[in-house]
């Protein structure tokens, strides 16, 4: 056996090694078996979710300035017309990515049969520590006849991350952009997605300040619809802790159902949705009642 020979049956065997290493190539996901998924940036694949964590969109209270802004801007999408880019911030527990859950299944099931719409409409959740992937993710979905709401949660930036760069391309600027069959939602506590002192860091070190300070306001700027979610008032509460206790047949009394809900507000420090909620789950489950969502 001449050396040629000797090298290419040497290769041979590091690549069949190789190959066992590595295992089988995992299987792709059909998109026909949920409505929602998870992105995994890891295994670059999407992950089914077979039951969703949502509430359905009447029992959201407190929305009604913002609901029907998102769940019109959704339905265009699915119907396949010009959409926006949605950023929700503001206060926490307020219903922001629970709206989002909501949007899409109310939109979904509403124009089901309806031959206008362009494809089945998916909800894919990309968590933030995955957004460097986001690219690859699109790629995945570009060539799907369905289309998706590509969903992250508590979306933020904090000092040295440089990850909203490739959010901000993929958005709008880059030289593919979004898709057309996908359209991005984010949950944010902020309204620009960078913390101040951030900003006045780079306006203080940089050569040209206003540059810098515009880079970082940029990237909110890609979400053409801005939902603002502020703290609700006691009657705002009460309304949800009400909307709450009527659907799952509670049967507390509203006298002591209000003095029980406002001592709870209390020991949690605040009024908010997810106050209301959790409120309700320590009703249910002193009563022995399940909450079927």
């Amino acid at each position: 056996m001449n050396d040629d020979a000797k090298l290419t049956l040497q290769l041979e065997r590091i690549a069949t090694a190789l190959e066992r290493l590595a295992g089988p190539p995992p299987e792709p996901i059909d998109l026909e078996v949920a409505s929602a998924f998870v992105w995994s940036a890891e295994k670059e694949r999407f992950e089914p979710v077979h039951k969703v964590n949502r509430v359905p969109l009447e029992l959201l209270k407190g929305v009604g300035n913002v609901a029907p802004q998102l769940i019109a801007n959704t339905e265009q999408f699915a119907r396949g017309l010009p959409a926006n880019n949605a950023l929700l911030w503001g206060a926490r527990g307020m219903g922001k990515s629970s709206l989002v859950k909501a949007v899409h299944a109310d939109v979904r099931e509403r124009l089901a049969s309806d031959p206008a719409k362009s494809g089945d409409l998916k909800l894919v959740e990309i968590h933030r520590e995955d957004i460097d992937s986001l690219p690859r993710c699109l790629a995945a979905m570009r060539s799907s006849p369905h289309r998706f709401i590509v969903f992250c949660d508590d979306l933020s930036f904090d000092h040295d991350d440089t990850s909203y760069k490739s959010l901000k391309a993929v958005l709008e600027g880059g030289v593919e952009g979004r898709p057309d069959n996908v359209i991005f939602y984010a949950t944010s506590n902020r309204r620009h997605l960078m913390p101040r002192d951030m900003m006045e860091n780079e306006r203080s070190t940089a050569i040209n300040p206003s540059e810098a300070v515009e880079e970082k306001v940029s990237l909110s700027d890609r979400f053409g619809l801005w939902l603002g979610f502020h703290n609700c008032g006691q009657d705002a509460y009460l309304e949800m802790v009400r909307g709450y206790a009527r659907h799952f047949g509670l049967g507390v009394p509203d006298d002591e159902l209000v003095r029980e809900a406002l001592e709870w507000s209390i020991t949690r420090g605040g009024r908010s949705g997810r106050v209301a909620w959790q409120f309700t789950q320590h009703v249910a489950g002193r009563l022995g009642k399940h909450l079927d969502v």
